[in-house]
């Protein structure tokens, strides 16, 4: 069983390397493309990742790297990393929270962009918010946020659907219902697909909604190739007729009309 020190309580002061950080939760934004991390994170966050001593990630490995690349002069080996991820059982959530009981941090870090959006973290933040500790938003990326911002679509009244449905007849229904959404409510639908299946997608959506309506295509989001495109799906089957693909890299899809 760990062992967990506790450390006098303290507070982040902006612009200080702390000694100590104050127990809670911390939900830690990640990069989602290569590039300087402190391009897209705040000083407060990478303070905070030299001083977080327990971490509940998606995926180790890929965690171990982000920490590498926000400072790489943080002892990587006297961390501990647990796994949660959608074969997590709910049974083993309270002791992924078992430094906050010794009055100790921890952080959660997804596999990209923000923790608990569209994210198992979510569960953890429900089971320390039901035993009273701490909870802590931090400042980060987030795919879902940014491609709205630049699609020039309604961000008043949105939604985010992740994955359509794969087989062909649910898939087809869940696109009935984001173009009633989108007609009646006038509300933004957006959603993600495999990067190899970018321009399959494209395809599907031109071929099964009206031409005339919008769909804006974000790729490599705070990448060095970001690109975001909004035309008609009119415009898109064009585009692919001439043989013009989508880079096989993570995109973020958003309809309007």
């Amino acid at each position: 069983m760990a062992k967990y020190t506790i450390e006098d309580g303290g507070t982040l002061c902006e612009g200080a390397a702390p000694q100590s950080v104050e127990p809670a939760l911390y939900l830690m934004p990640s990069t989602m493309a290569d590039g300087r991390p402190s391009d897209v994170l705040p000083q407060r966050n990478i303070d905070l990742c030299r001083h977080i001593r327990h971490y509940v990630v998606e995926n180790v490995r890929t965690a171990r790297r982000f920490l590498k690349r926000v400072d790489p002069a943080i002892d990587i080996n006297a961390l501990t990393f647990v796994t949660l991820n959608e074969h997590t059982r709910p049974d083993e959530l309270p002791a992924m929270l078992a430094p906050l009981e010794a009055g100790e941090a921890v952080a959660v870090v997804s596999e990209a962009g923000c923790p608990a959006i569209a994210d198992p973290g979510a569960d953890l933040v429900a089971a320390a918010s039901r035993r009273g500790f701490k909870v802590v938003p931090l400042v980060g990326p987030s795919s879902i946020i940014l491609s709205l911002m630049a699609s020039g679509f309604n961000g008043q009244s949105f939604a985010f659907v992740g994955y359509l449905p794969v087989e062909s007849d649910q898939r087809n229904s869940r696109l009935r219902e984001m173009l009633r959404r989108i007609e009646r409510e006038r509300q933004t639908q957006i959603f993600i697909e495999t990067p190899y299946r970018n321009n399959r997608l494209v395809a599907e959506l031109a071929a099964a909604l009206p031409g005339h309506m919008l769909l804006c295509v974000a790729s490599d989001l705070t990448g060095p190739t970001e690109k975001v495109v909004t035309q008609p799906l009119s415009e898109w089957a064009k585009a692919l007729k001439r043989g013009e693909q989508l880079a096989k890299v993570p995109s973020i899809f958003l309809l309007f009309s």
